[in-house]
């Protein structure tokens, strides 16, 4: 089992719930958040101190959500200050932005860290396409042309162009390459099963964020490896991480406590305020080409909203309790899921950041050591068959 360490980098004394999105910038204190900016980045490095295996950034916008507007700027940091934990690029909104520019920063990320990136090939959320003024009818196959056009961009030898529905370019040649050939670890959002299939005909590995109940997670998994044996290949349990918000005390009362807290923030107060922006893509595109998975997201919405930090422990949607709890659910989720990586989100809401480290000591101490071994398989890579 490997664990990354993931970060939202959420604003964390937000009082103004009530706010539409887009929120006024105008909560926002620049010195602030120099300051917390800086006690993040500080946090994710101290991650491969203690134990995981590679850190990983995201990118929002508009949104006291998730201040992490470019994931690569934080990630570049990351470079300089570990030395052996993976780059977890998860990721990069890939229809939101220009592909040559995302292959050229995510070389430059895999070069500068000697080769530890994994990048992130991710649709984003419906009301990111607000932000950027983009068609949101148009993301997943803007997804599938950059896909294609940045993966040709990291293995192509020679210049070539590129005539697309969405991209043109009448020449391609990126500087520096990639050191991990072909290319590096793609993954791609799970949050369906139509996502989880697309990731298994791109060979892609596959994420799965905060499901609603493990059930559904299998059924995601499910389709993910239904379709990637259509297509000719068997992904193992390394090919597959889910992410689990993670709140690790000395007691299991103390770490419901502090998820309380910060769960109860970023649901009614960072969530608020973007909940309903969502919806109105979600009502007025098709962000989501089924009805089905249209109201499997909305649903999942609302009962993240609803829910008790009890039901989601006793769910397992959740990692919250003392070490030996946090063991017993890890070894949980891993039996029911097949998978091969825990991705956890420490920093929930607001939760005081001094708490958090407290966890991740826990973590490295207590937890990190009795599930280290189970199925830990290779690392993932690519072969020139996906590309």
């Amino acid at each position: 089992m490997r664990f990354t360490y993931f970060h939202l980098m959420p604003w964390d004394s937000f009082s103004a719930a009530e706010e539409e999105w887009p929120v006024k910038n105008t909560y926002f204190d620049p010195v602030e958040a120099t300051k917390l900016y800086q006690t993040y980045i500080d946090t994710m490095a101290y991650a491969e101190e203690c134990g995981w295996d590679g850190i990983g950034c995201n990118e929002h916008h508009y949104s006291p959500y998730g201040m992490m507007n470019n994931c690569n700027l934080i990630g570049s940091m990351l470079t300089a200050k570990t030395k052996k934990a993976k780059i977890c690029m998860f990721g990069n909104l890939i229809p939101l932005l220009n592909p040559i520019r995302v292959a050229e920063e995510y070389t430059m990320l895999d070069v500068l860290s000697g080769g530890r990136l994994m990048t992130g090939f991710m649709r984003g959320i419906p009301h990111e396409y607000i932000a950027y003024n983009f068609n949101p009818d148009e993301s997943r196959s803007r997804l599938n042309e950059a896909t294609q056009l940045i993966k040709k961009a990291w293995t192509e030898p020679d210049p070539f162009g590129w005539e697309g529905e969405h991209y043109q370019f009448r020449s391609v040649s990126i500087w520096p390459r990639p050191i991990q050939q072909p290319h590096p670890p793609i993954m791609m959002s799970g949050g369906n099963e139509e996502s989880a299939r697309h990731a298994a005909r791109n060979r892609a590995m596959l994420g799965i964020n905060f499901i609603p109940s493990l059930a559904k997670g299998r059924e995601i998994i499910e389709a993910y490896l239904d379709e990637a044996r259509l297509v000719g290949w068997e992904p193992g349990p390394e090919h597959i991480l889910i992410t689990f918000h993670t709140c690790i005390a000395e007691t299991d009362q103390a770490a419901i406590d502090a998820l309380k807290g910060g769960v109860d923030y970023f649901n009614s107060t960072l969530m608020n305020v973007q909940r309903n922006a969502q919806q109105i893509v979600l009502q007025k595109t098709k962000f989501y080409q089924s009805e089905k998975n249209r109201e499997f997201f909305v649903e999942r919405l609302k009962k993240a909203k609803s829910r008790t930090i009890e039901e989601a422990i006793h769910d397992g949607t959740v990692l919250c309790g003392k070490p030996e709890t946090v063991v017993k659910q890890i070894k949980h989720a891993q039996k029911e899921l097949g998978v091969g990586w825990i991705n956890t989100n420490m920093k929930i809401g607001n939760i005081p950041n001094d708490v958090v480290t407290k966890g991740m000591e826990l973590f490295r101490d207590f937890v990190a050591p009795e599930v280290r071994d189970i199925e830990k398989g290779p690392e993932p890579v690519m072969s020139m068959a996906d590309v």
